[in-house]
This record gives structure tokens, C-alpha cells and sequence, in this order.
């Protein structure tokens, strides 16, 4: 058996993977750039193989590809990226069924592509009973948000671009009484617009909130209630929970001192087992169901990555996302008692593919 993965050459998520194939007696995976994927022609796809489809990157001539020109770090650009992605998602799943003798996807294209789109993934969860946190209907501009902000009754809310990722031009706002606002996010303002910055800053007055939501509301916004986080140590959480072939198998808590709890926005890794008695074992195996219910709402994906939100008080859980490329967790094994206790995220998915292949023959 070989594995093709649609990802990026030579990055850490492809060169793990391909390590995790070795370990299981497997051949290195032939790996099909996204570069190649949007360009179109044909995809050199292993007749037979198991495909798996990862993320773009960051390489700058994919993100070229996919928002167009300009720089690479700039905030942006969702609505032409999504287009661009999803058109490269068909293109991956026509070459896999023309390719001969045929290739098992280990993602749903569709699937995937729902998952891109908060306002559609949200809305999916939500159909399923899955907890989630309310969530405004569409807005298009500040003037619009304030104004279904004050009709909901919320006076802070999470505001997403819809197509985004790594916390990219999500800002965490508050509306207090007398006209004061603040706004936490990791846009920063430059001389050419926003740009991703790894440092989280403060805007606080209107006039500059509002320039910030009305740059970032034509490429598509996800408004939802801002749920107040469970905290240990002075810093709030929350939880990123891979689920592969429908099991909860790793955890990481993601700890801060600010609304964001990105990795690579300053936020650090916490202890779940502190997490795990705070919600005692009957919270503890309810808050992994809840993710398991989330992965449910995917069932043509092998792996998803669920972010947890952990409320106030340690009694009720939402699910924040769920990412179709959330496995990137250097270092974690699979959770004690687990088929993947030991096993990092992809040695683990490596052993869900070919037990499912296993079965399906």
C-alpha cells in the first residue's frame, strides 16, 4: 500500500507524515504540490494509493495562486482564496477517480470544503444539536454588526473572517456602555493595510474599530456570541482535540492571557491532565463525546481537528471550529487508554487509513 498526499513539498506537516509512512514499513508517499494542483494539467496520483489532502502552506507562490498577488502576509483575500481552493479540491477528487484502478480519498473534498467556511461549518454542527456558541446572522459592515450585536443582546462577540485560518483578521470585541469599544486581534495596520502580526494589540476607539471589521467584512464575516473561557493559573483555554476514524485521540490545551489562544500568537501549552480534573471524569469523557458529535458531522474524513471551548465555571463545552487540517501537534500521543496511546497524530492516522483500507478490501 502508498499513500499520494496533496500538500506542501518539503514543510514540517508533509515531512512528518512521510516519516510516520516509514515507521509503518510504508514507502515515502508521492507528494503532489497544491503549486501543481491550481496550475491544472494532470495530478501524478499512485494508481491505488490512499489519498491524503493537506494543507496549502505557506508557500508564497501557492498563497500567489490562491488570493491573487501581494504579500503574503497581508490580512485578506478569503473570499478569492476559497474559490481558488475549492476548485483545486475538485480538480484533486476528478484526478482520483480518473486515475486507474482509482484512489481512496481519506478526506472528503466537500467535506473539507465545508469546513473552510466557518458560516457553513457552524451551521452544520448547529443542525446536529452539536454545542456551539449563538451565532449573528450576516453582517456586512461595523454599522450592520453593532446593530445585530445590540438586537442579539451581545455586547462582545468573536467576529471571523469566514475563510480564515491561524486566527488570521479575527478580532475579539467589546461593546461597553457609554460608546466604548475594544477590539483584540493580531491585524496590524501598515502603510499598504493589515497584515498578520504574532503579536496580539488593541483597538480602542470606534473609529478605528470600525475600519478594521469594514476592511475585513467584504471577503465574508462569521459573528458568534464570545463565550467567556475556563481558566487555570490566570490563563483562559481552550482545547484542540484530534479526532481520527471518529475517536478523540490526542489533546492539547492551548493556554493565554489574551481572547487568542494560538500557539504562535504567544499562547503555551498547558497540562491536560489540570484539565481533566477541573472538568472531573464525567465532564472529562462529556467534553470528548461533544467532539466525537462534532467529527460525526464529517464522517468522509479520516481526521478532524475540533476546537473546544471549556466555559466559565467547568460545566458546559462549544465547539469553536472544526479544522480540516488540525493535526499539526509536534510532540503529542495519542490520549492513555486510547488505540493511539503512544502514537503521535499522523503514525496514528497512518494505522486508521490502513486498518479502514483493510476492511474496505
Amino acid at each position: 500500500m502508498m499513500f499520494t498526499v496533496v500538500g506542501a513539498p518539503g514543510d514540517r506537516r508533509t515531512e512528518l507524515f512521510t516519516a510516520a509512512c516509514r515507521s509503518a514499513g510504508l514507502a515515502a508517499p508521492r507528494v503532489v504540490g497544491w503549486a501543481q494542483v491550481l496550475h491544472g494539467g494532470e495530478l501524478p496520483i499512485v494508481p491505488g494509493s490512499l489519498l491524503r489532502i493537506d494543507s496549502p502552506g505557506g508557500d508564497p507562490e501557492v498563497d500567489r495562486l490562491l488570493r491573487g498577488p501581494g504579500d503574503p502576509t497581508r490580512v485578506g483575500g478569503g473570499a478569492r482564496w476559497y474559490a481558488s481552493f475549492t476548485a483545486g479540491l475538485g480538480r484533486v477528487a476528478a484526478a482520483a477517480a480518473a486515475t486507474a484502478s482509482g484512489a481512496r480519498l481519506l478526506g472528503d473534498v466537500d467535506e473539507i470544503a465545508v469546513m473552510c467556511d466557518k458560516r457553513r461549518c457552524h451551521a452544520r454542527l448547529r443542525s446536529a444539536g452539536v454545542p456551539v456558541p449563538e451565532a449573528l446572522p450576516p453582517v456586512h459592515d461595523y454599522a450592520d454588526l453593532r446593530a445585530r450585536m445590540a438586537q442579539a443582546g451581545m455586547d462582545q462577540v468573536f467576529v471571523k473572517p469566514a475563510h480564515g485560518s491561524s486566527a488570521s483578521g479575527v478580532v475579539a470585541l467589546r461593546a461597553a456602555r457609554g460608546g466604548r469599544v475594544r477590539a483584540v486581534t493580531s491585524a496590524a495596520r501598515t502603510g499598504t493595510g493589515l497584515v498578520n502580526a504574532l503579536r496580539v494589540r488593541a483597538y480602542e476607539t470606534e473609529p478605528e474599530v470600525a475600519q478594521l471589521i469594514d476592511e475585513l467584512a467584504p471577503d465574508g464575516l462569521h459573528v458568534e456570541r464570545w463565550l467567556p473561557k475556563a481558566a487555570l493559573g490566570g490563563r483562559v483555554l481552550d482545547l484542540r482535540v484530534v479526532v481520527i476514524a471518529g475517536e478523540p485521540t490526542h489533546v492539547v490545551v492551548r493556554t493565554s492571557r489574551s481572547p487568542m489562544t494560538n500557539l504562535h500568537l504567544g499562547g503555551a501549552r498547558g497540562s491536560v491532565g489540570a484539565v481533566r480534573d477541573a472538568l472531573g471524569s464525567t465532564g472529562w469523557e462529556r467534553a470528548l463525546d461533544v467532539c466525537a458529535r462534532a467529527a460525526a458531522c464529517f464522517p468522509g474524513s479520516l481526521m478532524v481537528g475540533v476546537d473546544l471551548l471549556v466555559q466559565i465555571g467547568w460545566r458546559r463545552v462549544a465547539v469553536g471550529e472544526v479544522n480540516a487540517f488540525g493535526d499539526l501537534l509536534p510532540g503529542i500521543t495519542g490520549l492513555p487508554g486510547t488505540w493511539a496511546e503512544g502514537l503521535d497524530t499522523y503514525v496514528a492516522q497512518v494505522h486508521a487509513a490502513l486498518a479502514a483500507h483493510a476492511v474496505a478490501a
